[in-house]
């Protein structure tokens, strides 16, 4: 057996981020936590920020840590994060200000005065991509708003891994899965879209160039070096959105498969070898974002463990904590199909209470109000697994034929009911796992741009052997078709044209 090679992987949500290692034997891949630390969002006044400064100290703390307990070499490092948000530089490369937090409200109305300048459909005609308001394009037109100095004294736009990789590197640029996230690129030319941009005002001599997923980006800088130990480590521009990460790590073993990266957010989607910009993808409101080697991914965001994340935070505060294992037990043992949520409705994104903001919908809607824990913790599981088959079937309507397998991969492919629910609602089976699918699609990049693994192909065979899969087959059917019925009269989703039964 020849040497161990080490890889490390910098995985960082938006509510915590973990430095984990690849360890790769030459047969199987091995993770281990190096170590894990909070992000949160900091409100001041009326505005949410990151604390990116926190974050670029605990990465060096990690790799620290990583150093002392590594005996062998490390092979290389890469960073991925959540997408739409970014930092500013000045012409000196420090960075102007704390970052916001998509969740700020400073996008309200945004949209609007956007589409008065470039028409909505010309905005998804070119970019491809799903229209949210937390979107970067909507946060850089805040800024325009605000009248804010930023952009009188910014140099450069780095997304927030870009930002990263710039200080543990000296490089600047923006990688390409990432930027997609904006809807400010070209989703053809994958590159800047100049044109709109200039067209809304913003500054288009800040945008960096783009690297592909798996180039080379350069050594840590001497400065990371001398304060930390290493050696000259390659720093390498992975998949640094999270989630083409984590879809690079689904195990498939068909081609026609679909995949839910699940964790706070949840996307739902497919994989494809250009962007679909057809009026269907337009008004059903899935976006293209760029995978890796040369894919895009199809796909639909939707709100996800947020909600269970909201409630069990709210019980916290009035002393009451629950595991997983319970949420899970709770929500068992509730009542069937007391009620339904639009899961996409705005106000379920920054509520003050989750548990009530729930109730209140249930309410508003002429349903039955959930009332226990369980009832509510079951109301939203249901509730996500209906979501998860209505834009199941709105890929099948694109697509013209329904995908044979559906993947969840991600930190909730251990909710086995959750699990269970999503075969129930789609009719065909779940793969569940891997639960580190972003670390893990993290590594194999890295393996992958370090010669260690062939291709994508090679490496999602690899992760098969190294972390199987547990298949949920459907159950309960009928039950679940008569009650999806239901699920869209009491939320506002339109019904699909030759919906699927």
């Amino acid at each position: 057996m020849g040497t161990t090679k080490n890889y490390i992987a910098f995985d960082i949500g938006a509510s915590n981020g973990r430095c984990m290692l690849g360890k790769f034997d030459g047969e199987k891949l091995h993770l281990e936590t190096i170590n894990r630390f909070d992000n949160c969002y900091i409100r001041v006044h009326d505005h949410l920020y990151w604390d990116v400064l926190g974050l670029y100290e605990n990465i060096k703390l990690s790799l620290r840590i990583a150093s002392r307990n590594t005996t062998d070499e490390i092979t290389s490092i890469a960073v991925d994060t959540w997408g739409v948000d970014f930092g500013l530089l000045d012409n000196n490369g420090n960075l102007i200000g704390n970052p916001y937090c998509y969740r700020d409200p400073h996008t309200s109305g945004i949209m609007e005065e956007v589409f008065k300048v470039v028409p909505r459909w010309e905005v998804f005609n070119i970019t491809g991509v799903q229209f949210m308001t937390v979107n970067t394009l909507y946060q850089l037109m805040a800024i325009i708003r605000a009248e804010s100095p930023a952009f009188k004294i910014a140099k450069t736009f780095l997304m927030m891994p870009d930002l990263i990789n710039y200080w543990l590197t000296g490089r600047k640029f923006c990688e390409y899965t990432n930027a997609t996230t904006t809807q400010c690129l070209d989703a053809t030319g994958k590159n800047w879209a100049f044109q709109m941009l200039g067209d809304l005002g913003i500054p288009v001599d800040i945008f960096p160039e783009i690297l592909k997923p798996g180039q080379i980006v350069d050594n840590i800088s001497v400065h990371v070096r001398e304060e930390i130990g290493l050696g000259e480590i390659p720093v390498i521009a992975g998949a640094s959105h999270d989630t083409a990460a984590a879809v690079a790590a689904v195990p498939a073993y068909v081609e026609n498969f679909a995949y839910l990266s699940s964790g706070t957010w949840g996307l739902l989607g497919v994989e494809i070898p250009e962007p679909m910009l057809t009026e269907q993808v337009y008004e059903y409101n899935f976006g293209n974002e760029g995978g890796v080697f040369d894919t895009i991914r199809l796909l639909r965001n939707m709100v996800n463990m947020w909600f269970i994340q909201e409630c069990t935070r709210i019980w916290k505060l009035a002393g009451e904590y629950y595991s997983w294992e319970k949420i899970i037990n709770m929500a068992c043992d509730a009542r069937p199909f007391t009620a339904f949520i639009d899961t996409d409705e705005t106000e379920f994104l920054l509520p003050e209470n989750m548990p009530q903001a729930i109730q209140a919908y249930c309410k508003r809607t002429g349903q039955n109000v959930p009332q226990s824990k369980g009832e509510i913790l079951r109301t939203i599981m249901e509730s996500l697994a209906m979501n998860y088959r209505y834009s199941f079937d709105i890929l099948t309507n694109i697509l013209g034929t329904p995908p044979e397998v559906f993947h969840i991969v991600g930190g909730a492919s251990r909710n086995s009911l959750l699990n269970q629910f999503t075969a129930n609602a789609l009719g065909i089976p779940v793969a569940a796992g891997p639960s580190e699918a972003t670390a893990l699609g993290n590594i194999i990049i890295q393996m992958i741009a370090m010669g260690d693994v062939a291709n994508i192909q090679e490496a999602r065979s690899l992760l098969a052997v190294s972390f199987p899969t547990k298949t949920f087959e459907p159950r309960d059917m009928r039950q679940w078709d008569e009650n999806y019925e239901t699920f869209i009269g009491k939320t506002n989703l339109p019904p699909l044209d030759g919906e699927s039964s």
